[in-house]
C-alpha cells in the first residue's frame, strides 16, 4: 500500500507540475509521533469496522454483504472526519467512493484472512506515506512539503488517479486475496451470548 500510495502522490503531483521538497523543521522526533498518530487512526478505524461490525455482519449476512456493508460505513465516517457536510454532493461522492473503495478493501482481507493484522498493514501503509511523508492529512506539514501550488488537475488526469485509487489498487488487492489465501470457507466462530 506504501508503494500504491507513494505512486498515486507522485504522479498527482507529476500531472500538477510540483514536486516535493525535504521539510527542514521535521525531525525524527515529529516523525515518530506522526508515524505513531498514523498507527493509532488506522488500528481505531480497523477495531471499529472491520473487528467488530465486519466480524458480526460476516456471521449474519455473509462475506460479500458484509463488506459492502463496511465500506459504505467507511465511506460515510469519512463525510464526518473530512468536515464534508455543507461541500456539495458530488465532494461527498467522491469522497464516499474512494474511501468505500478502501473500506472493501480492508473489509475483504479481513475476511479472507480472518485477522486483523491484513487491514490494519493495508491501511497504515496508505496513511503514513500520505500524512507523514508527503504532508496530505490533517497533520499539516511534515516529511516533504510540495513546492509550489501546481495547476489542478485536468479531467482526465483526476479521473485516472480516482480509477486508481477506487477500482486498480482495491482490484489488485482483491484479486492477491483471492489467488493467495486458502480456498477454505470463511468460517468465523460465533460471538458469545
Amino acid at each position: 500500500m506504501a508503494l500504491f500510495c507513494t505512486i498515486n502522490l507522485l504522479g498527482q503531483s507529476y500531472f500538477k507540475d510540483i514536486g516535493y521538497v525535504r521539510n527542514p523543521d521535521y525531525g525524527i522526533w515529529e516523525s515518530i509521533n506522526g508515524i505513531w498518530w498514523a498507527f493509532k487512526a488506522a488500528l481505531l478505524e480497523e477495531l471499529i469496522f472491520r473487528g467488530a461490525l465486519l466480524y458480526l455482519l460476516i456471521k449474519r449476512l455473509g462475506v460479500n454483504w458484509a463488506c459492502i456493508i463496511s465500506a459504505s460505513a467507511f465511506g460515510i465516517y469519512h463525510w464526518f472526519s473530512y468536515q464534508m457536510f455543507g461541500s456539495g454532493l458530488i465532494p461527498m461522492a467522491y469522497v464516499f467512493l474512494l474511501t468505500g473503495a478502501g473500506g472493501w478493501m480492508f473489509a475483504y482481507a479481513f475476511a479472507k484472512t480472518k485477522s486483523l493484522y491484513t487491514p490494519l498493514g493495508l491501511h497504515f501503509g496508505w496513511i503514513v506515506i500520505s500524512i507523514v511523508v508527503f504532508s496530505a492529512g490533517p497533520l499539516g506539514n511534515s516529511l516533504f512539503v510540495p513546492d509550489g501550488e501546481g495547476v489542478d488537475l485536468g479531467g482526465w488526469e483526476q479521473l485516472s488517479f480516482f480509477i486508481l485509487q477506487t477500482l486498480v489498487v482495491p482490484g489488485i488487492v482483491t484479486w492477491y486475496l483471492i489467488k493467495n489465501t486458502r480456498k477454505t470457507k470463511l468460517e468465523f466462530p460465533n460471538p458469545p451470548e
